[in-house]
């Protein structure tokens, strides 16, 4: 959980900040254009905003917090994990002001009489991998291997290409988007085989699991594995490696949408945290991080 830079007021700076927060509008500043003298007005905002849900979009959540944090300082931002299906169901409960999700809030959202309350906000895209110990000398899985793999039919590597080693399947939980994203681009009608393998619930408790289990497998998030150096070893699907490329022309099949929920139109910082998150401005760190721009997939 991560929070920064709390507000603290006088009191008359307190009524100065409402008046602000009401109108979302600050100090006027004026540009010179061939001579004319123009007033423009910039957003201001203040207030606390909580965000739970997707592990996968957390770390761009967080660096969009504290970049937010630092253009807006009477802002506060709390980012929280616990899953896709968490996200849903506090903002839906009104526990939370953003709900992140890496499907859309209708595949997560328990009580479905609040589905016409709650509107998705697609923020980026982000790829998934298959992620595999380093003993396993297997480089690419097919769509039919994954879903034989995943299912119990196949259970050794050898029968896949591999040497003769066990196959250790690890899961994410149901609440989890990523494991959502996983059973709808990449198992289809195949259910997975609930009886094998375990079940970690991040993409850190994976990576641990992968790395300590010989002839493991599961999936992560590629953002991920984007900045530090992770000792994972990814998988094509099909030959075909996991790149914005190769998604927009509809090569690699195991990605999805981003999605920042909240209850209602959001309104103030609220809303404007949101914009930040898809602006232009934050693109290259969108990028940099791992996941895919919304400019780009529009």
């Amino acid at each position: 959980m991560m929070r920064k830079k709390p507000i603290r007021f006088g009191i008359a700076a307190l009524l100065i900040t409402g008046m602000l927060a009401g109108c979302g509008k600050s100090d006027n500043t004026t540009e010179e254009n061939s001579g004319n003298t123009e007033t423009k007005q910039e957003e201001s905002y203040s207030g606390t905003i909580t965000l739970a849900g997707s592990t996968a979009l957390q770390p761009l959540a967080e660096e969009a917090a504290n970049q937010f944090m630092e253009k807006y300082p009477d802002v506060s931002i709390t980012v929280q994990g616990g899953g896709s299906g968490t996200g849903v169901n506090q903002v839906a409960a009104g526990a939370v002001q953003i709900g992140n999700s890496d499907v859309p809030s209708a595949e997560k959202l328990e009580d479905k009489s609040k589905a016409g309350e709650l509107i998705d906000h697609k923020v980026a895209g982000i790829a998934f991998a298959l992620v595999v110990n380093k003993d396993v000398d297997v480089d690419s899985l097919t769509l039919q291997q994954i879903q034989d793999i995943f299912s119990g039919k196949i259970t050794n590597w050898k029968d896949v290409g591999g040497k003769d080693e066990k196959i250790n399947v690890i899961n994410r939980p149901a609440s989890s988007g990523t494991r959502a994203t996983f059973e709808k681009t990449v198992m289809k009608d195949v259910k997975i085989n609930e009886a094998i393998g375990t079940v970690q619930d991040s993409n850190g408790a994976v990576e641990q699991a992968i790395n300590s289990t010989p002839g493991s497998i599961s999936y992560v998030a590629m953002s991920y594995l984007i900045g530090e150096k992770k000792d994972l070893k990814t998988l094509k699907i099909d030959g075909v490696e996991p790149t914005i490329e190769n998604i927009k022309t509809e090569k690699y099949p195991f990605w999805s949408y981003e999605y920042m929920i909240t209850k209602g139109e959001p309104k103030d910082a609220v809303r404007g945290f949101i914009e930040y998150v898809k602006s232009k401005e934050f693109a290259p760190k969108v990028k940099e991080m791992g996941y895919i721009p919304m400019s780009e997939l529009e």
